[in-house]
């Protein structure tokens, strides 16, 4: 007999519809997070348990709790709850009995959830991004004092001799003060961003999955964490269409009868994963001879941007059949030799991905 529970969730409270296979009957709740013992609730229902929400970005708490119980998560894709919507009216009542409605219907569209252990080093990713733009911003507020006080060009203050730069220029008191604050949040910055890039590369290190993504020039450290722990198992993808779709890498398509658009890409999915991609394509295009050829020849036809957003799909394709065939890059350029008929005596060409 298993109980399904429906949740709207919040940050401070969740409207609840439950039923057991016992007694048949739904019921309902609201529960206060700050007042109530959520706990408690959730421990009291029959087991087994199977609790639905939709996909919320503060639940890691909650989800944390209910593994500790032993329930089952489903987490729902939002948009599609949405669009099930048959009336206009909405309040967090209604809102639960359609997720109800959905889960005993078996209609309920759950979406993949990265692992706990995932979502650790997805967080300190984001967290090593977060300071380095931080860093950037700060350097970039440097730089404008330099080049105010009489500075003919631009120059990187996050080193020595550009720490000596700004230390011989004329600028007033309080410049000069605004210099000192700004390198004082750079030092406090730089020691725990290299304390987070050691345990990612700790990480990176352990994982034989990284390890055979880092194979391909241009894909680091972050990247391969990033690639591994963003797509998940990758037999999830069918073709390397929905591997770039997931990623939003795709070009957005609009046509109606004998009208086709072809557009820029959806940029829907991780934003970090598809910013690590752009980087690492700029490497893979000065490295690789096979992307690097790639790039040249959409750089001549299109731009530079667009070159590098297409080397960067090409990374993300490329990185997919590594970690689902589970081989490294020199065993995916012989399948590629092999596939166009060439010998293994001769040159490679730019063939394949």
């Amino acid at each position: 007999m298993t109980t399904q529970c429906a949740i709207d969730f919040h940050a401070r409270s969740q409207t609840i519809r439950w039923r057991t296979e016992a007694d048949g009957e739904i019921h309902s709740v609201l529960l206060n997070h700050e007042t109530d013992d959520v706990r408690a609730f959730y421990a009291s229902l029959p087991k087994p348990v199977i609790v639905g929400l939709e996909s919320h970005g503060y639940t890691g708490w909650f989800e944390q709790m209910l593994s500790e119980l032993g329930i089952t998560v489903r987490i729902g894709d939002a948009a599609r709850i949405r669009a099930c919507k048959t009336r206009k009216q909405k309040n967090d009542d209604r809102d639960a009995d359609l997720i109800f409605e959905l889960m005993t219907t078996e209609r309920f569209p759950e979406i993949y959830r990265p692992t706990p252990e995932s979502r650790t080093v997805l967080q300190q990713l984001r967290f090593r991004n977060n300071l380095v733009r931080a860093r950037t911003r700060i350097a970039n507020s440097l730089v404008a004092i330099a080049l105010s006080c009489g500075a003919v060009r631009r120059f990187s203050v996050l080193t020595t001799k550009g720490r000596r730069r700004m230390a011989a220029l004329k600028m007033s008191e309080e410049q000069a003060w605004q210099r000192d604050r700004w390198f004082e949040f750079l030092d406090g910055l730089e020691p725990v961003i290299t304390e987070v890039e050691r345990k990612l590369e700790a990480e990176a290190k352990k994982d034989p999955r990284v390890c055979r993504l880092m194979t391909q020039k241009g894909v680091g450290v972050l990247t391969g964490l990033a690639l591994v722990h963003v797509l998940g198992p990758p037999e999830r993808f069918a073709t390397s269409r929905k591997v770039a779709a997931y990623v939003g890498l795709d070009a957005v398509e609009s046509q109606s009868g004998q009208r086709r658009h072809i557009g820029r890409i959806s940029k829907q999915g991780s934003r970090l994963l598809r910013f690590l991609l752009v980087e690492a394509a700029q490497t893979s295009a000065r490295c690789d001879p096979e992307l690097k050829a790639v790039y040249e020849r959409l750089r001549r036809k299109k731009t530079h941007a667009t070159a590098k957003v297409a080397i960067a799909r090409r990374l993300l394709v490329r990185s997919w059949i590594l970690l689902r065939d589970q081989i490294d890059i020199d065993e995916f350029r012989r399948r590629g030799r092999a596939r166009c008929g060439v010998k293994p005596g001769q040159p490679e060409e730019t063939h394949g991905l």
